[in-house]
């Protein structure tokens, strides 16, 4: 396998989970699982933290700001720890 080959796998290899307490502000991220209890979770899809849905951590001090669907929402970290996460490259805006 040469460096090419060996660096497009790398590109198409998914990001590695992790909770969304422990991203940090600025970081834009895709949901990817909530492991809530099944109302939480529930209720969690209801204000738009649904798997797949891109948000953007803003603050964490000490709960978290995110930026869901051009809203804000306050989680405690508590909630946040069961909310799992990808990192992604931030959309830009076309002009």
């Amino acid at each position: 396998m040469d460096k090419a080959e060996s660096q497009s796998q790398a590109d198409s290899a998914p990001a590695p989970l992790c909770p969304l307490s422990e991203v940090q502000a600025g970081t834009s991220v895709r949901i990817k699982q909530l492991s809530a209890s099944p109302e939480m979770s529930k209720r969690l899809r209801e204000l738009g933290f649904c798997e797949e849905q891109r948000i953007k951590l803003l603050s964490r001090n000490p709960n978290l700001i995110c930026q869901v669907c051009n809203a804000r929402l306050g989680l405690s970290s508590q909630l946040a720890d069961l909310i799992w996460v990808e990192k992604i490259k931030p959309q830009r805006l076309a002009a």
